[in-house]
């Protein structure tokens, strides 16, 4: 049976950046760039005319250069919920990462450019995005857990240090099983984490995933961090 590649479109106002993007995914089997553009309004006619699977964005591009990437994201969750929306950040900036998922999370992903050339980095969260989850990068979450974990009066303050780390596993959009095949322990001793950290956050009565959620939020509340 032939699998359909990932269609991609690629939304980049630096060229050099743009190119580095196309050359990458050139390399991956299973993904092709049916689009590429520099700007909110290009990018915005490519989604009709190319019918893309997922949007690589920038977040900062023309006309205004401040939030076009994140303004697409969240349109196209309304004209288009079946697109995957991968944002490039070279600002660590919770902000941006709490208005891209505050419609949910799903299909939704957040990316530093520095990451970018990591091996197979790019591609791994075009993938997770496509297939229904959430990428936040990892360097994103340890960032702002650190600096929760600094603020002493912070809900955040009351977890351990394991629990602290499988939140930020949480919020990476891992699953249990990940999270434990990751710790080198039973998905049974992750669930007790996550179950204690419910607790602790005040989470209780309330659906699993809706907890989860929640949870990523509270720390990602970009109010809070400054704080």
């Amino acid at each position: 049976m032939v699998v359909r590649s990932l269609r991609i479109v690629i939304a980049e106002d630096n060229l050099l950046v743009r190119t580095g993007i196309q050359a990458l995914v050139a390399t991956e089997d299973g993904v092709e760039v049916v689009g590429v553009c520099s700007g909110y309004d290009a990018l915005m006619d490519s989604v009709v005319k190319d019918a893309p699977d997922v949007v690589v964005t920038d977040i900062r591009m023309p006309p205004t250069l401040t939030d076009e990437g994140i303004r697409a994201a969240t349109a196209l969750r309304q004209t288009h919920p079946e697109i995957a929306v991968l944002v490039l950040s070279q600002f660590l900036d919770p902000g941006y990462l709490l208005a891209l998922i505050a419609q949910g999370s799903s299909r939704r992903g957040y990316l530093l450019k520095e990451r970018v050339a990591a091996p197979g980095e790019l591609v791994s969260a075009v993938r997770t995005v496509a297939s229904g989850g959430s990428f936040i990068d990892s360097v994103v979450v340890d960032s702002l857990v650190s600096a929760k974990a600094r603020d002493e009066t912070g809900t955040l303050r009351q977890l351990t240090p394991r629990e602290r780390e499988t939140l930020a596993e949480v919020a990476a959009g891992r699953s249990n099983l990940a999270i434990a095949a990751g710790f080198g322990v039973t998905e049974r001793a992750v669930e007790k984490y996550i179950n204690s950290i419910f607790l602790k956050l005040g989470l209780r009565g309330d659906r699993d995933t809706n907890r989860r959620v929640k949870a990523v939020l509270m720390f990602l509340d970009s109010r809070s961090v400054a704080d």
